[in-house]
């Protein structure tokens, strides 16, 4: 074997074992496959302010379709050889959220949402991994379709590779949701032992994961997580536009188990914390917030994989191996 076919070796090994290192996990393996996951969550309602409760329901669909997985071999800028692999898939979500005030349904009947990106993972001889993706959305009360609250991300990350079982990984996101957001980023993946694993994107969310056996894991989970949207305001006969924001951080345990090769099962339970509930007027300007107690979280969710990935093989194939 060359020289140059082991290095595309590398490349493939690492972009595959990474990301399918935890098929039962809700990892980023599932970008290799088209699958679908059905998710519920409730955080029951618990007083703010000592004088209202207030709590949320959310059901969701969440999609990831593989756009196209290609390799090129050719020649770079000084004539040298430079080997690239491209991984290009879809992320598509919809989305209910119901949020009740003293266990009634708020003034706008809650919130739909929808949106759709498009991420590729780059990994090149020259230069080694990146990450790209942008995608949009809206959030719209349930009330109306006169109030829509657009929002889009856009981002770019680094990843450096220190083997197969630790990666790090930095960048800067930008998000619009009201405003232009610049977020840096830092992303880690740890695998401790054979049965311990310790990952996350900073400031988003951290995963410690615990395998039991080769179908069922457990996962610590801490996640910052909310929603915002428009909705509507009757004050003296008068429509006025709002703006509401929702965000907290979830401390969980979940367990998940991996069925009949195509269906991975989730049951999780924790609490909601640092709770911030805002609203805002159509100029931006903070109308009123309010800070919800801490308060319980369940969830669960099925995620069914429509086929397995022909990626390897189609790569090895590419390259001329077997």
């Amino acid at each position: 074997m060359t020289t140059t076919q082991n290095k595309i070796l590398v490349i493939v090994a690492l972009l595959i074992s990474y990301y399918q290192s935890e098929a039962q996990n809700n990892s980023l393996s599932q970008i290799f496959y088209p699958n679908i996951t059905l998710k519920t969550e409730a955080i029951p309602s618990v007083g703010y302010d000592g004088l209202h409760e207030y709590g949320l329901t959310r059901s969701s669909i969440l999609g990831f379709v593989p756009l196209s997985t290609d390799l090129n071999v050719g020649i770079g800028i000084g004539k040298k050889w430079d080997i690239q692999a491209k991984h290009t898939f879809l992320v598509a979500n919809l989305a209910q959220i119901n949020t009740t005030i003293d266990n009634k349904e708020t003034p706008t009947g809650g919130f739909k949402t929808a949106s759709v990106g498009v991420i590729q993972l780059k990994a090149s001889l020259r230069d080694k991994f990146w990450l790209y993706g942008g995608g949009l959305g809206v959030t719209e009360s349930n009330e109306t379709f006169f109030s829509p609250q657009p929002y889009m991300w856009g981002g770019v990350a680094r990843m450096r590779i220190f083997g197969l079982n630790s990666q790090l990984l930095y960048g800067t996101v930008v998000v619009y949701n009201q405003r232009f957001r610049l977020i840096p980023i830092f992303g880690f993946n740890k695998k401790i032992n054979s049965d311990w694993r310790i990952s996350g994107i900073l400031p988003f969310q951290v995963n410690g994961i615990r395998k039991i056996n080769e179908w069922f894991n457990v996962s610590g989970n801490a996640v910052l997580g909310g929603f915002s949207g428009g909705f509507q305001d009757i004050a003296f006969n008068e429509k006025l536009p709002r703006k509401e924001n929702y965000q907290h951080i979830k401390f969980t345990v979940s367990a998940n188990a991996h069925i009949l090769k195509v269906f991975n099962v989730s049951l999780e339970g924790g609490l909601v914390t640092f709770r911030q509930l805002r609203y805002f007027n159509a100029s931006g300007d903070n109308i009123d917030s309010f800070t919800p107690s801490t308060a319980p979280y369940f969830g669960a969710s099925v995620r069914y994989i429509s086929s397995k990935s022909k990626m390897s093989t189609k790569l090895m194939q590419k390259i001329g191996l077997f």
